[in-house]
């Protein structure tokens, strides 16, 4: 087999790999006192999510705080993941822009350190045309599997379907995290795409009843065995009702606010958030503790006792 051939069906392969994922989620970044990473926090969040049946990571995503770090960080964080990891879990690398040369050059080394797929999302904030669209996705789509991110919420503009249709034949084009809502998923479904639904409160309809490959999770950071049930064992709405409280908490303020203050009451993590983000009041806080014991301590990632915590328990860093 000559050379170009044989990368070529590495190439399809991967592609492959990453399309037939089902629980993918988008991992919290911990940090220490100092502002640093704490990898032994991650790895420990990280070891728990494949012990509970996560397929993939979206590593330094919204939900990891990508958007605050640099990009030294970022492709370290991406690196580690794979060295520890790759060999267990996929790992996708959030290495999009509103830049287009960031993006490429944020691929590049995403890529050259061995993650399995890229996730992108649209130029934000000074967005630009359809047609812009359509030439940023296809600077990017030329270094390896990406999956294509649409939450209009966060970027201030959808990417229309008729933007999908002229990138989806492209080499290395996996699919899309679509945080539009149901009906797009199931028209996307309809012509053959995958899609995984970005939105927690949908993605167990998406999945049973508009044919979604799966979810892109935020709320599997915490209760990973019961989001790979939703996925792999049928409709079961009663259970996902269930949770929707626990979902709805978790978007009361921008993601990764909840997210962030769930852990620290978890035991998961230490209390140190990276402002712009704080955390929930306490009030807020009492409240996640009774839905733990509602649900289940059990079900929840680690093993400490949930606690309220003090606001002054709570490190807020503006230098790091």
């Amino acid at each position: 087999m000559n050379q170009c051939r044989q990368a070529l069906l590495v190439a399809r392969n991967s592609v492959e790999a990453v399309k037939n994922l089902r629980l993918i989620t988008a991992v919290k970044t911990p940090y220490l006192p100092d502002g640093r990473f704490d990898l032994e926090a991650y790895d420990t969040i990280v070891d728990l999510q494949i012990a509970n049946g996560a397929e993939g990571l979206i590593v330094g995503g919204t939900t990891g705080e990508g958007q605050l770090m640099t990009w030294d960080e970022h492709i370290m964080l991406i690196a580690h993941t794979v060295h520890i990891f790759g060999d267990a879990i996929k790992v996708i690398g959030n290495t999009g822009s509103n830049s287009t040369r960031e993006a490429i050059h944020a691929t590049e080394q995403g890529f050259g350190v061995g993650m399995h797929g890229a996730l992108h999302i649209n130029p934000y904030y000074g967005k630009t045309s359809n047609e812009g669209l359509i030439k940023h996705f296809e600077s990017v789509l030329e270094m390896g599997p990406t999956i294509i991110y649409n939450v209009p919420g966060r970027t201030g503009q959808d990417i229309p379907p008729s933007v999908i249709e002229r990138i989806s034949d492209k080499r290395n084009f996996v699919g899309i995290k679509e945080c539009v809502g149901n009906d797009r998923v199931g028209a996307y479904v309809k012509k053959g795409l995958t899609i995984w639904s970005g939105n927690d409160d949908q993605f167990h309809d998406a999945r049973w009843d508009y044919g979604a490959q799966g979810v892109i999770s935020v709320v599997s950071n915490l209760i990973p065995q019961l989001a790979h049930k939703l996925l792999f064992e049928g409709k079961d709405s009663e259970l996902n009702e269930k949770l929707l409280p626990l979902i709805d908490w978790l978007f009361v303020e921008p993601n990764p606010i909840g997210l962030n203050t769930a852990l620290c009451q978890l035991g998961l993590i230490r209390p140190v958030f990276r402002l712009p983000y704080v955390p929930l009041g306490k009030e807020k806080r009492r409240e996640f503790v009774q839905m733990v014991n509602q649900i289940g301590r059990h079900h929840f990632v680690g093993d400490k006792d949930v606690q309220v915590m003090e606001d002054n328990d709570f490190l807020l860093l503006d230098r790091f």
